[in-house]
């Protein structure tokens, strides 16, 4: 509260004590803003000094003119009736000039007209009024310098204690009309001038005569000791209130924090969303406290900045200040009400284009719940087609509806909201190059038909039953209740097994190998796998089981058992029961199931090799084990 008070207080002195005449070219009553194609004031100057140069050699000629117009008149009265052929060339020339002068008068304005619309004069003001503006050169001074010299002549006519207006005076003299004040001359106005305000000299020099007159009694009103003290009194007045207001603001705003603190528990009970506590009652109090307290501080802002307006308003030299001010607070939120209400046409378009666009969904939706039931058939349009097909289709048709809306979102047109979009492009671009190509896989995989939820199958070196199948990867989990995520390019660049497509129509077919020696006759092996077949649970009688002998080995026969189920997702328990019977039934009937192997171990037999075979300086072992005594197979 003091640090807000204090920050006023220095900026309100800073105020007071900048009193700077320059600001009085802003004018409050006749102020225009200047649109940017407005030449600056330098080019303005050499501007309207062309045009007058222009225009005083066109007076120049117009002088010439006159006085041979002068003189045509009176050689033609000179004429009389006699000689009427040099009579009639005289009135041809004379009417030549007359309608010369009408033109070039016209030309004039029309120039002065395609001027005004580009370049405006110099104004020339006192205190915050300005009185009027200065077009055109005369003599030597340039309008720049005309308007700087009539500024400081009536600033000093307006310092002057003993002014009367009264002794304002016009006098006419024979190319100017001039304002007098006592032998002082104020301004001068030349035809010209009266040209550019579009009217004559002396009605011209009177309408300033009255603006200099009431603006010198004004500012002299304005800057009377009087006055001046009732303007500080009056700040004051505005402070003191803006103080008072501010301490029961923020009495109000702890009476309210006062009441909130008290519903604690009654009313306040926290912010729950389903069986979730999004905000207990103390977190809740104190996000109630921060919205409170922010409603103050900018209720507390809004009051300083309005009474700083108001009372900078209050003195001359500052009252220039309290439009600029209060435009900085109204011109933002105009421009917003005014944007809103621009913008009410294409808020229309867009609701109407949302409206359609969602219609178009729900009618599209219920095509896919009727496909999804089985009421409307498609012939080669499967039924788990319908919701990735409802899924892709509403993307498109989303991103169609963004691209029709996109003209018609404000700011769209800028180059902030263009780089922004490119931007974002390239960074998906760039950034999503593996999730893409996993989208597609999961598109092609979808119509692939490859696998459903819940089917058993087997991707590379992982088996398990299909439990999530998304645009990104696929999830299947293991006997072992372990989930394995496969992104759905690597499911695409592998092979896949599906154990579950055809079990329910056609059966799974379940083998398994046992190895049995020669010795056992192959049929009672064949009645005995096809009995532990049938006794297995998930195994299906219809068609019944077989066995294949695959391969006659070395030593023994491998049977191959198999079996119909169409349970694929216990495949693994209906494996174990066939192994559990396979041994029950072999044990039963007295079948060893063994795989024969046999081996041929030396008995220590010598083979007799011919004398004539060997070499001449061979030496038996019989000889060796005589001569070293030891056994050379040792």
């Amino acid at each position: 509260m003091k640090r807000i008070v204090s920050s006023f207080l220095v900026v309100f002195i800073l105020i007071l004590s900048g009193k700077n005449p320059a600001y009085a070219q802003s004018d409050t009553k006749t102020k225009q803003v200047k649109p940017p194609s407005k030449a600056i004031d330098s080019e303005k100057n050499i501007i309207l000094t062309r045009q007058s140069e222009d225009f005083q050699a066109s007076r120049i000629e117009q002088v010439k003119d006159s006085l041979r117009l002068l003189e045509l008149k009176k050689e033609i009265l000179q004429l009389g009736a006699a000689n009427s052929t040099q009579k009639a060339a005289l009135s041809q020339e004379r009417d030549q000039l007359q309608n010369k002068d009408s033109l070039r008068t016209a030309l004039e304005k029309i120039k002065i007209d395609s001027l005004r619309s580009i370049v405006s004069g110099f104004p020339v003001y006192i205190s915050r009024d300005t009185l009027f503006y200065i077009y055109a050169k005369l003599g030597s001074f340039t309008p720049r310098e005309r308007a700087t010299v009539i500024i400081s002549r009536i600033q000093k006519l307006a310092k002057d204690y003993f002014f009367s207006a009264d002794s304002l005076a016009i006098v006419h003299t024979e190319y100017t009309t001039d304002v007098v004040y006592q032998d002082h001359i104020l301004l001068s106005i030349s035809d010209q001038d009266a040209l550019w305000m579009r009217s004559t000299k002396e009605k011209l020099a009177e309408i300033y005569q009255l603006k200099i007159a009431q603006a010198v009694r004004e500012y002299k009103n304005e800057h009377s000791w009087e006055t001046m003290l009732k303007e500080y009194l009056m700040a004051a007045l505005v402070l003191c209130l803006l103080i008072l207001i501010i301490f029961f603001t923020n009495r109000f705003f702890r009476w309210v924090k006062n009441k909130v603190e008290k519903q604690k528990g009654s009313i306040i009970k926290g912010l729950k969303i389903r069986s979730y506590e999004f905000l207990d009652s103390s977190r809740e109090v104190r996000v109630l406290f921060s919205l409170i307290n922010f409603i103050k501080w900018i209720t507390v802002l809004v009051l300083v900045y309005l009474s700083l307006t108001i009372m900078v308003g209050i003195f001359p030299w500052t009252s220039g200040f309290a439009g600029e001010l209060l435009s900085y607070f109204l011109d933002p939120i105009k421009g917003i009400f005014v944007s809103i209400w621009n913008y009410l046409p294409n808020l229309f378009t867009i609701v109407v284009l949302i409206v359609f666009f969602r219609y178009l969904l729900r009618i599209l939706y219920y095509f896919k719940t009727e496909i999804e039931k089985g009421s409307l058939k498609i012939p080669g349009f499967y039924v788990d087609w319908a919701n990735p097909t409802f899924q892709i289709i509403r993307v498109l048709v989303l991103a169609f509806m963004l691209i029709v809306i996109f003209p018609y979102l404000p700011g769209s047109d800028s180059q902030v909201f263009k780089g922004v979009s490119v931007f974002l492009g390239v960074l998906f671009t760039f950034g999503s190059a593996g999730a893409l190509s996993n989208i597609v896989a999961g598109l092609v995989l979808t119509y692939m038909r490859a696998y459903r939820i819940g089917d058993r199958v087997k991707i590379g070196e992982a088996t398990g039953d299909v439990v999530e199948k998304s645009l990104l990867v696929t999830r299947i989990k293991t006997i072992k209740n372990e989930i394995i995520s496969i992104p759905n390019s690597t499911v695409m660049s592998s092979h896949t097994t599906n154990f579950t497509s055809e079990a329910a129509e056609l059966g799974l077919i379940l083998h398994t190998t046992v190895t049995i020696g020669y010795d056992a006759p192959w049929r009672q092996i064949h009645e005995l796998l096809i009995k532990a077949a049938l006794a297995t649970e998930l195994i299906e009688k219809d068609p019944a089981p077989f066995v294949f002998q695959s391969s006659l080995d070395d030593f023994y026969v491998s049977y191959q058992i198999n079996a119909y189920t169409r349970i694929s997702n216990r495949q693994h328990i209906t494996y174990s029961q066939l192994h559990q019977n396979i041994q029950d039934a072999f044990n039963e009937a007295g079948v060893e199931i063994m795989s024969s192997h046999y081996s041929n171990i030396r008995d220590g037999n010598k083979t007799t090799v011919p004398d004539d075979h060997l070499p001449k300086d061979y030496v038996t072992p019989s000889f060796r084990v005589k001569q070293t005594g030891k056994d050379p197979s040792v």
